[in-house]
């Protein structure tokens, strides 16, 4: 066969891989808001990835209104807020609920984001059918199982069933590595909350009084633990004084 019929031939043979199916599970507004960026990014490449956005309503309304703000509307919603829910209640509907969806969905990999009860029920549906779980925001870590609480708890675990882990900081990074994770699934990725600050205008969002405002120098802050409530919040005031 002459060269030119080999090309040929190998042409009508070659084969094009599927894009990699990718579901990105969020509950909460903190995790629809360092998760848009993510899966904005590989939208971006559909010949490479196919994603698939799902909700927990971990968050109803405030989730809502995060991943409306970046545009995002979930392909799937499972709804399993309650008023007056339990953690325990919410984590075993969670995870009965995610593992259909993941049975009917079929991904090729489970991103996760974070340290709440979607995190870690949704790694542990994932890890249960042998499906690979991506966690980004990996590797945080206070060393004190109790503070905060449950959010040590869950990345912990989410940490010990996560296939790669893509830590924000160098700290996190060491801290993984000190736990065992091989080096080769770690990836210092930086925090996605800067790229979802980058990619808004938040001047858009600023009352009338503060619209003068240099927004080169603007100090984006948020307090939300309730760890953080008392003598915390106010050292954390006092340092913001300072700052400014």
């Amino acid at each position: 066969m002459s060269p030119a019929r080999q090309r040929r031939s190998g042409a009508r043979t070659a084969r094009v891989s599927p894009p990699a199916r990718i579901a990105i599970i969020v509950g909460t507004r903190p995790e629809a808001i360092k998760l848009a960026p993510v899966i904005h990014e590989l939208r971006r490449r559909p010949g490479a990835f196919a994603v698939r956005v799902i909700a927990t309503s971990q968050h109803r309304e405030l989730l809502v209104q995060a991943l409306a703000e970046f545009g995002i509307t979930p392909d799937r919603d499972l709804d399993l807020m309650e008023p007056g829910q339990s953690l325990g209640r919410f984590a075993a509907r969670c995870l009965e609920a995610v593992t259909k969806v993941l049975v009917a969905e079929q991904p090729d990999m489970v991103l996760v984001q974070g340290d709440t009860a979607t995190v870690t029920t949704s790694a542990m549906a994932a890890a249960y059918l042998g499906i690979p779980v991506g966690h980004v925001e990996a590797g945080l870590r206070s060393h004190d199982i109790s503070n905060p609480f449950p959010e040590e708890l869950n990345r912990k675990i989410a940490g010990s069933i996560a296939t790669m882990h893509f830590a924000p900081t160098s700290l996190s990074r060491r801290n993984l590595l000190d736990e065992g994770v091989p080096a080769d699934r770690i990836v210092l990725s930086g925090n996605t909350i800067v790229d979802a600050v980058r990619s808004l205008d938040l001047s858009a969002s600023l009352p009338p009084e503060l619209a003068d405002l240099d927004h080169e120098q603007t100090i984006v802050l948020t307090t939300h633990r309730r760890e953080n409530h008392g003598t915390p919040l106010a050292r954390i005031c006092e340092a913001v004084r300072r700052l400014v």
